[in-house]
């Protein structure tokens, strides 16, 4: 695939409006990407599985889980006025809320909407102050009330995501979008298993999109239930550092520098034969890596692992800035570079490995 290729389809996943709970327009792209690729079934959380099968059914079955929501907002009530309050979907912090644009999907079509609260030129001295709390925001999609809001559509429910249109900056690698948690991750999945279509390989690879992670890993836990699998690579996002006021220690990892394997995070203490394997399969082939650490934060994998009696996990990261925002940066480097790898990976693991790994 061309440079113009990626860059079309890194787009689309950003641009696709997808919030947990509300993932079905993300599912039919992959569907599209994927076509004629792989087999296609679901869990019945609307998880969506890719499957590679080996010839072999005894060979190790791999699950590639990359997550497919988004965080975004939803509609709990419409004031008398018509401005719209909402519940937070995954985690959102308020100083990056406020006057931000975003897309209100009504029954009868999308309207445009915008993050408001009360402007500072009437605000006390003290309220200057302080963080405008997420309760006291609201949407304002410019109708005059109640009434004129449900006519458009509006309902209690309907999903609301941000707005941003992908954008190629400066240096035509770096990347700023909205949603490349966990697109970004979609697009290494499906570039991973495009690769393996119609390859000799050890192994039965399941790439996996994941529901409702930002809301509590919920389709890591219902796909690694149907699955069964022995090894699960995740693909995420990681906060990346290399910014004003990160220091290296709390985010080691940063864009343009590679793929990063992260050692640790809340969720999680990967499989340590795993993560030597993938740093020696780097080495060998020359593919940047990095580490990644999130004391705060976790992943798919913090279900995935404690499957049965334990899947041999591993999370990769691609480092982004300005993560659980409108806009935020990666770079396309440490995506190629994590399909390379993921790839290379798969092409080397079979039973006998498998093995080995699992005596650590």
């Amino acid at each position: 695939m061309d440079k113009k290729t990626k860059l079309a389809w890194l787009k689309r996943y950003s641009e696709t409006n997808a919030v947990s709970g509300f993932e079905a327009p993300m599912k039919e792209l992959l569907q599209e990407r994927l076509a004629g690729k792989a087999e296609v079934s679901y869990d019945k959380l609307g998880s969506v599985v890719f499957t590679n099968a080996s010839a072999d059914e005894n060979a190790p079955k791999i699950m590639l889980a990359s997550h497919m929501d988004e965080i975004g907002f939803m509609v709990k009530h419409i004031t008398k006025e018509g401005f719209l309050k909402f519940v937070c979907l995954g985690g959102w912090w308020e100083q990056v809320m406020l006057g931000q644009r975003v897309t209100v999907h009504g029954s009868k079509g999308d309207l445009v909407g915008v993050i408001g609260s009360k402007p500072p030129h009437i605000l006390t001295p003290e309220e200057r102050t302080k963080v405008v709390q997420k309760r006291d925001m609201y949407i304002d999609i410019g109708v005059k009330d109640e009434k004129e809001a449900r006519k458009f559509g509006v309902f209690e429910g309907c999903p609301v995501t941000p707005y941003a249109e992908m954008a190629v900056m400066a240096d035509g690698k770096t990347l700023l979008g909205k949603a490349w948690d966990n697109r970004i991750g979609c697009a290494v999945m499906a570039d991973v298993m495009d690769k393996l279509a119609g390859k000799k390989h050890g192994n039965t690879v399941y790439g996996v999109a994941t529901v409702q992670e930002e809301v509590g890993l919920r389709g890591a836990q219902t796909s690694v239930n149907l699955l069964k699998p022995d090894v699960a690579f995740v693909i995420d996002t990681c906060v990346a550092g290399g910014t004003p006021g990160v220091a290296d220690d709390v985010a080691p990892a940063k864009i343009g520098e590679g793929i990063a394997i992260t050692i640790f995070d809340a969720g999680m203490i990967p499989n340590t034969a795993l993560r030597d394997f993938a740093a020696k399969v780097a080495k060998d082939l020359k593919i940047p890596t990095q580490i990644s650490i999130s004391e705060g934060g976790a992943t798919d994998g913090g279900r995935i692992h404690l499957h049965g009696d334990g899947v041999l996990t591993l999370t990769f990261s691609i480092p982004t800035r300005y993560i659980h925002s409108h806009q935020s940066i990666i770079h396309l480097d440490d995506y190629e570079g994590a399909v390379e790898l993921i790839t290379a990976m798969i092409e080397k693991l079979d039973s006998k490995k498998y093995q080995e790994l699992l005596k650590g």
